[in-house]
């Protein structure tokens, strides 16, 4: 068989807990795999599986399950099903037809028919002829003919297998060439300026271009020059999308603050200097950092401060910032206009780090030097061994780690800081997934 060379063609599964994706992943390998559990706190933290059917290797992610308890339903919703739609070539799609398309189920399923790529969904747990009638149900999802599969007993997986291959592109997706000014959201908690910047940077030259559809109330954005540059602001004023598990105004300002995010490239996340970073000011940063997006932080109102309040406030950057020490940031007066031009320069270098490829050859040297110097830490025993690098997408730079075994996320979180350091990447997240290889005799199976 001739060896696949570049990114493999990527399917990701997901879906609600306990439909039965992690049954389906172990299906789709034909092994028992280490298929990381649905833990709070570890869902960004995901492990890619290659499989291999018909002699086509692809990559197969399972991307987590989404609590219907957890605070904020809608966001977590939005960030697999965005991930997935992101990141992938399939989506595929897995609903228990046992009981039936649920809310979440009807959530998901509205995200994801906005995607441009292939969805199939999959009504698990038909066990027999006479469970199909309950897939036929799930037609009402609008995402087109259920599939109906026991993942548990193999029922009808190899006529999926082959439906997603049909699905799979020739060559795994590479982000299209937009034409036009590039997009922009700016963003922030209420009262830190975001009008006023607006404002000052539409100055009389405001225009109005075409507006997004498929909201209630279409917003429209605008089109300003900056930096002897056109640049496209999103603006998402009139998203006002009736929501059930809406809870207040904030989680309204949330809502347009993730659709702002999810339409533009680059996010100015705009933060008031005169007030300390607040725990809302970390949410908006976490959103468009999970939504890959390229990032600036502008500290507004920085001509109020006197010297006191400057050192204060470099302190709490270093304390409540240092996540996003590779953020691009800047200091201006939407009032004054001070320092407003040199926003553009910090958008252009947030842009074309979040567009950076890094030849795998390069790549694979400084690595290769790097963890004979670091190597992995042991897990269960047994140090995983890390085999090559490869970039496999850009906007923003996502990375496949090829190992023998799990790596924690303390040593991935140590590849980030050393990539960082070597190849820069100011302004833009990076993305670090491991896929493990298991040789032959080690196929035991890793939680």
């Amino acid at each position: 068989m001739t060896e696949q060379t570049g990114p493999l063609p990527v399917v990701a599964i997901v879906g609600r807990p306990n439909v039965g994706k992690s049954t389906l992943v172990n299906r789709f390998l034909g092994r028992r795999a280490a298929v990381v559990q649905d833990t709070p706190g570890v869902t960004r933290d995901r492990i890619a599986y290659e499989a291999l059917w018909n002699g086509k290797r692809f990559t197969v992610v399972d991307t987590g399950g989404w609590d219907p308890r957890a605070s904020g339903l809608g966001a977590s919703i939005t960030r697999q099903a965005e991930y997935a739609m992101k990141t992938a070539d399939v989506i595929v799609f897995v609903v228990d037809s046992q009981v039936g398309a649920t809310d979440t189920d009807l959530a998901a399923a509205r995200i994801l028919r906005r995607s441009d790529r292939p969805v199939i969904l999959v009504a698990n747990k038909v066990d027999d002829e006479r469970s199909e009638s309950n897939a036929a149900e799930l037609w009402s999802l609008g995402l087109g003919e259920p599939q109906p599969v026991s993942a548990l007993h193999g029922r009808a997986s190899g006529d999926l297998l082959d439906l997603v291959l049909e699905a799979v592109p020739e060559a795994p997706r590479e982000q299209e060439e937009e034409g036009g000014p590039r997009r922009v959201a700016l963003v922030g908690r209420p009262n830190v300026g975001k009008s006023s910047l607006l404002n000052r940077l539409a100055k009389d030259e405001r225009s109005v271009v075409d507006s997004v559809a498929g909201t209630t109330v279409d917003p429209v954005d605008s089109i300003v020059t900056l930096g002897g540059e056109e640049w496209r602001f999103v603006d998402t004023a009139g998203l006002r999308r009736k929501v059930n598990t809406a809870s207040g105004m904030e989680y309204y300002a949330s809502l347009r603050t993730e659709a702002a995010i999810q339409a533009a490239e680059v996010a100015v996340v705009l933060l008031a200097a005169d007030e300390v970073v607040s725990e809302q000011d970390q949410r908006v940063i976490t959103q468009v950092i999970e939504a890959g997006r390229a990032l600036v932080i502008a500290f507004n109102k920085w001509d109020t401060l006197d010297e006191d309040r400057r050192h204060q406030l470099e302190r709490e950057i270093e304390r409540d910032l240092a996540r996003v020490k590779w953020a691009s940031r800047v200091n201006i007066s939407a009032l004054t206009g001070r320092g407003v031009d040199k926003l553009a320069q910090h958008l252009r270098e947030a842009l074309a780090s979040w567009e950076t490829r890094v030849p795998t050859a390069e790549l694979n040297t400084y690595v290769r030097a790097l963890v004979q110097e670091t190597p992995p830490p042991a897990r269960g025993g047994r140090a995983p061994k890390i085999k090559y690098l490869t970039q496999a997408d850009v906007r923003p730079p996502r990375f496949v780690v090829f190992s023998t075994g799990f790596l924690e996320a303390g040593y991935r979180r140590f590849l980030e800081r050393k990539l960082r350091e070597r190849f820069g990447f100011h302004g833009t997240p990076i993305e670090i997934s491991v896929k493990v290889r298991e040789g032959r005799g080690n196929e035991r199976s890793r939680g």
